[in-house]
């Protein structure tokens, strides 16, 4: 399931508590993020006991295109989490929104 850059801008500025991890390495991260949690891709299954959220919490995945980030969608996903969203088109995607 996907949430479009529009529909997450939305959630963000309406404080909707919605979860965000950003699947991306740290140094993209560090390079430009929109905030949530960093937890690279290849940390994530290992990472997922760690995670302090509910199986119902509202999650959006996060990368540079969507890719990264639908793996994680599917990962956590199989891990029970019941309300995980992918960004459609990434951070690309939400930068250009952000531009116009």
């Amino acid at each position: 399931m996907n949430i479009s850059v529009a529909a997450l801008k939305q959630k963000l500025s309406e404080q909707k508590g919605v979860h965000l991890i950003d699947v991306r390495e740290e140094l993209e991260y560090h390079t430009f993020n929109i905030g949530g949690e960093n937890i690279p891709l290849g940390r994530l299954p290992a990472g997922i006991e760690d995670l302090e959220l509910e199986r119902t919490d509202e999650i959006v995945v996060i990368c540079q295109r969507g890719l990264r980030s639908e793996t994680a969608r599917r990962i956590l996903a199989a891990a029970g989490y019941l309300n995980v969203r992918n960004l459609e088109g990434g951070l690309l995607a939400y930068r250009k929104l952000a531009e116009t």
